[in-house]
């Protein structure tokens, strides 16, 4: 689900009024949403202020959602504070139950015309969560670039990757590229959720997009707002594998093979 978070509506607003969205879907198994939607992505003086722990009242309230809908709720991504106090760009993912099933602070903060790097503090680790839906990897936005960290979340067995963002539409290019090539390099499928509409002077590209792990895109949202449906099966991944085995023949995992 690709919505607006336009840094002059009330973040109460829009969590009511994305709150509404999730109400409405039904009879589906999981729901997506983007990179920091609440807050706002480009909202850097307010993140101090806006920061919660991965126990407040945000992560409670979607915790909330997924339960009324009986489905798996990707949070997109929440400012957290961890207990030190740093903050962190943390994507979760939540069971139909309410459970906290899988949580990342996003490793490659963004520094390019952006403020993430300086505010936040970069992620540690990348896990897998064994669901009812998958092996279950996540990454955010900008880690799109970093093809390292998908093999990572492959070398644990992931099936489906999915990838919060708030992309900016003049790098409308990239976002397509990279989109499909980390799902096909790693025989994954990968569900791209990305943010729309203006944030201060930067405007955000939206398409969000499902593809397959032969690289087929089988679902793609416009540059507004949108709610976006598409079935996938699993055992694609596991035919894509057998058939055109190309994760067996990987030659640089570890230094030895430089040898």
């Amino acid at each position: 689900m690709q919505v607006a978070s336009p840094l002059d509506e009330p973040v109460e607003g829009r969590i009511e009024r994305v709150g509404d969205l999730v109400a409405g879907l039904t009879d589906v198994d999981l729901v997506v949403l983007p990179e920091l939607w609440a807050p706002g992505y480009f909202a850097f003086d307010r993140y101090d202020e806006l920061a919660q722990h991965l126990d407040g009242p945000l992560l409670s309230t979607i915790r909330g959602w997924a339960r009324a809908i009986g489905a798996h709720l990707h949070a997109g991504s929440v400012l957290e504070r961890d207990p030190t106090g740093r903050l962190h760009n943390t994507a979760v993912l939540v069971d139909p139950t309410g459970e906290v099933l899988l949580d990342y602070r996003k490793i490659h903060v963004f520094g390019y015309q952006s403020l993430e790097s300086k505010l936040l503090s970069a992620g540690q680790r990348a896990d897998v969560a064994d669901t009812a839906i998958g092996q279950v990897g996540m990454t955010t936005c900008y880690d799109l670039r970093f093809p390292e960290l998908y093999r990572h979340l492959v070398d644990q067995g992931a099936e489906l990757v999915i990838v919060p963002a708030a992309w900016p539409a003049a790098r409308l290019e990239h976002w397509k590229l990279f989109t499909r090539t980390r799902a096909v390099e790693n025989q994954v499928f990968l569900l791209a959720c990305n943010a729309v509409g203006k944030q201060g002077d930067v405007e955000l590209a939206g398409h969000s997009v499902v593809v397959d792990p032969w690289g087929r895109v089988l679902a793609e949202a416009g540059s507004g707002e949108e709610v976006l449906y598409t079935e996938i099966d699993r055992a694609t991944v596991t035919e894509i594998r057998h058939e055109f085995p190309v994760l067996q023949d990987r030659r640089l995992r570890n230094q030895a093979a430089f040898g």
